[in-house]
């Protein structure tokens, strides 16, 4: 690639950005990390009537969040801005004149009540109503291909309402080449005239998104599936405007957990995992949820993205961001769709975890969990490193810890029948006598003792661990019973044995 590579991410403002819009980013990101280009971001509000407020600044969080963070866009390197189309109106109407001047598009005065009368006529003779080379001249339609230029420019004048129409050719085999989906072949007989510029003096995004993309030197557009049909319109305004086209690619849509149809929030909901990548408030107050909230890690989020639709061709799965911008390539993405498995989402979260600083993941949980407050970040960092390898997110690290910064109060019935026998007392009366002589108190003295007293009475391992172990923690989980008695001292263990022989006297 002898020009340097140049790729934008264009979402729209109108809410919070789904994370197949987060994956189309990546993908460009990582794209252009490869090539050593930059990647742009532009936001694409032509849609006023759309437009929520905040949510430019959500799309940037979210970039920053997931590690992707533009190269130029809205406030930074602003060498082709600006970056809001919203700042760009007054550069479209120019390019709408020129394809009108070469003959490529032209204006048509139909209102709204006129093609719905032809949409009409032609649905009672079993026909779609497509404007295009069939009826453009017709003499139904009113535009200035049939209109004088004099009667075009009086219409104008009187300020009828119009809107600029690309005049899509007729009878041409169009050749479209994808990255992705390989050659394409269009009949331009089946594409209808699209309209550039609207009424309301706006350009429609076909029209705003070929100007921007030219005049912002983008060499690769990587986009969602949806933008397939509109590839045709778009080669034919390059060629229309005599400019170089980008290369396109087109991405594969992510599929619901079923693999049938496309993901949408309402799958999130019902089946309990978000679909946004960090938590938004829309502006009626309702909350949808997030995956930085949720707990998940961004490089898990980053991970398993990557993997709805790109497979690098080996069993690798675990890929760090800089291992996944050495290793992409458009090629290598499908064009099936790519089914979300909201249990592999957990899978890549749970891996993440145990690479994560013990000391990082204590402070996080140290803040969530009211009960830790007054305790030292480096014990509850020991108790995280035992606990971590069970955990998918922080938010379990309780329900698999809190015996190592609370005394239990009552035990688990299941457990105690399975742990208390005849004789029980007698022997935790005798783990208390070995834990009070075990002078220098460590994981590895404990066991020693404890367990060499087993085996020299000859006494079965269950009868002793399963007890001392409820004891612990109040039921029959958790880590090593000798890392807890460890870690809650001497004292605390004893309490803890005496408080369970109370309980069955």
């Amino acid at each position: 690639m002898s020009q340097k590579v140049r790729v934008r991410f264009a979402p729209s403002p109108t809410g919070p950005l789904h994370i197949g819009g987060v994956r189309t980013a990546l993908f460009n990101y990582l794209f252009a990390k490869k090539h050593g280009g930059d990647f742009v971001l532009r936001i694409e509000d032509t849609d006023q009537n759309r437009f929520v407020e905040g949510a430019e600044e959500y799309i940037i969080k979210s970039l920053d969040w997931c590690g992707m963070p533009f190269d130029e866009g809205p406030g930074k390197n602003e060498k082709f801005g600006p970056y809001r189309q919203s700042e760009r109106k007054h550069l479209y109407r120019q390019y709408a004149d020129d394809l009108i001047a070469s003959g490529n598009a032209y204006y048509a005065f139909d209102t709204a009540e006129q093609l719905d009368a032809e949409r009409k006529a032609h649905e009672a003779e079993g026909k779609t109503f497509i404007y295009n080379w069939h009826n453009r001249e017709k003499g139904h339609l009113i535009n200035s291909l049939v209109l004088t230029p004099e009667e075009t420019q009086a219409k104008i004048e009187a300020g009828d309402d119009y809107v600029i129409r690309f005049k899509s050719p007729q009878d041409e085999n169009l050749i479209l080449k994808d990255i992705i989906r390989g050659t394409i072949k269009i009949d331009t007989n089946i594409l209808d005239d699209k309209v550039l510029f609207k009424s309301d003096g706006m350009p429609t995004y076909h029209l705003a998104n070929i100007v921007d993309d030219h005049l912002m030197e983008i060499t690769h557009v990587i986009r969602g599936e949806e933008w397939l049909p509109s590839l045709a319109l778009h080669k034919l305004l390059y060629d229309a405007f005599g400019w170089d086209a980008p290369e396109f690619a087109h991405l594969p849509l992510i599929l619901k957990p079923t693999g049938k149809g496309k993901l949408s929030k309402r799958d999130g909901d019902k089946l309990g995992f978000p679909v946004f990548p960090l938590e938004y408030t829309a502006p009626d107050g309702t909350v949808s949820r997030g995956y930085k909230e949720d707990g998940y890690f961004p490089e898990a989020v980053v991970n398993f993205l990557a993997f709805l639709g790109w497979n690098p061709g080996t069993e690798q799965e675990i890929f760090s961001l800089e291992q996944l911008v050495s290793d992409f390539e458009l090629e290598k993405v499908h064009k099936a769709g790519a089914r979300f498995d909201p249990d592999k989402t957990k899978w890549f979260n749970h891996h993440y975890m145990q690479q994560q600083l013990d000391l990082h993941l204590a402070e996080q949980f140290k803040t969530m969990q009211p009960e830790l407050a007054e305790m030292d970040v480096n014990y509850i960092a020991l108790a995280v490193g035992l606990i971590k390898e069970r955990a998918t997110f922080v938010s379990d690290f309780w329900n698999l810890s809190h015996f190592f910064f609370t005394t239990p109060t009552s035990f688990d019935e299941k457990a105690s029948k399975k742990a208390l026998k005849e004789g029980t007392e007698d022997v935790l009366n005798k783990v208390i006598e070995l834990v009070n002589n075990t002078e220098d108190f460590t994981v590895e003295n404990l066991q020693t003792n404890i367990k060499g007293w087993i085996t020299d009475n000859e006494i079965g391992f269950g009868k002793v661990m399963m007890p001392l172990r409820l004891a612990l923690v109040g039921a029959l989980q958790g880590p090593d019973v000798f890392d807890i008695m460890y870690m809650i001292g001497k004292a605390e263990t004893v309490k803890r044995i005496e408080n369970l022989i109370k309980s069955i006297s």
